[in-house]
């Protein structure tokens, strides 16, 4: 199957002075800049549409590259093509950074026009539905009025949700991968140790680090932390084991010597390459407050009203959004006689899965986007 190829990443500015952006806070926010990157092309009645929606640690870069020499594609590239999961040949694909972001769109780095300083800690809470706002502002601007389908994995998932429930008239249908309508207390729990680890960290100097090395160190834990979560036990022990990294006469007895050590310290230098910290901050807050029964007194009434069709994908192996949470949103739906379709997938790849399985996820997306 063929690549996407060369992309590009575009943007647009919206929520300009007097038409600010009311955030779940209730402050008026703007102007934002969205960035964006789209594959395949529009159709003429502009009914071949999947908003492709990121997780945590994404962006709007899914596919392709930017020049021949990148070194890597982007974060789905595997299954975001011609003839892939995602196919590019039927479908028109967008991919936006969200808000809070720190990859073109607006957040806690982007510069505060009024002070002509990053925002740091000036920039307002948000919300996952605040995220999902801002992507309706994005497709009205490409003149799209129906999506074909809404499609993420994790917290992706739960912007797919959202979309379902602020917006059913437009979101014909939804692909829930590894995600959950709330998060559970222990994963709430590792979120904190990995805020801690940031704002622990002297450099963050309370979110005004920006033209210094910055919370590097603290960033880099978070992200150690978060990453374990992402895989399961079966996975590190077959990848790993107890493996020991060749030492040298020079080697401290607290150096990386374990496979694993190394691998999580790799992890979490290159997340500090390409991350913000207060963008971290923010976005595992939203993702803490998501609580969808919450505020519709219950699953089963946040889904009375959406029209879309689902897909509702687990995986075995999952222990961070584990299939519990995947089959109470589709008992949900189910008792309010919406359709749905259920699979958990088998896997001992843990939360990645959703990045990994992609052969088995393409067979089950491909078909179920065919009925839509």
């Amino acid at each position: 199957m063929a690549d996407v190829g060369i992309v590009k990443s575009e943007s647009f500015v919206f929520a300009t002075k007097p038409d600010r952006l009311k955030l779940d806070s209730g402050q008026f926010f703007g102007p934002i800049t969205v960035a964006y990157e789209t594959y395949g092309r529009l159709s003429r009645a502009k009914d071949n549409v999947v908003l492709l929606l990121h997780a945590l640690s994404g962006d709007h870069h899914a596919a392709g590259r930017y020049t021949p020499a990148d070194r890597k594609p982007g974060w789905w590239d595997s299954f975001v093509g011609p003839g892939k999961g995602l196919d590019t040949d039927k479908y028109f694909v967008i991919c936006s950074n969200f808000l809070g972001g720190c990859m073109g769109t607006t957040g806690p780095s982007s510069i505060n026009p009024q002070t002509n300083q990053p925002y740091a800690l000036t920039f307002p809470s948000i919300t996952i539905s605040d995220m999902v706002r801002v992507q309706k502002a994005l497709i009205d601007h490409l003149g799209i009025s129906h999506l074909r389908a809404v499609i993420g994995g994790s917290l992706g998932g739960m912007q797919a949700l959202e979309w379902t429930l602020l917006y059913p008239e437009i979101a014909r249908s939804a692909i829930v991968i590894a995600s959950t309508s709330c998060l559970s207390a222990q994963a709430i729990a590792f979120d904190a140790v990995g805020r801690n680890a940031i704002m622990s960290d002297p450099a963050w100097n309370k979110g005004n680090y920006y033209g210094t090395k910055g919370p590097s160190r603290g960033l880099a834990i978070a992200r150690m932390v978060g990453h374990i979560t992402y895989l399961s036990s079966a996975s590190m022990r077959r990848k790993f084991g107890r493996a020991l990294r060749d030492r040298t006469d020079q080697a401290q007895i607290f150096d990386d010597e374990f496979e694993v050590e190394s691998y999580l310290s790799h992890q979490g230098q290159s997340f500090v390459e390409r991350f913000d910290a207060n963008s971290y901050l923010y976005i595992t807050k939203a993702a803490d407050y998501y609580n969808i029964s919450e505020r519709f007194g219950s699953l089963s009434n946040a889904f009375r009203k959406t029209l879309a069709k689902f897909l509702v994908l687990s995986f075995t192996s999952d222990w961070l959004f584990p299939p519990f949470q995947s089959q109470e949103i589709v008992k949900a739906l189910m008792s309010n006689d919406k359709q749905v379709t259920y699979c958990n997938i088998q896997t001992d790849y843990g939360h990645d899965a959703f990045l990994l399985e992609t052969e088995t996820l393409a067979r089950l997306v491909r078909g179920f986007l065919d009925h839509v």
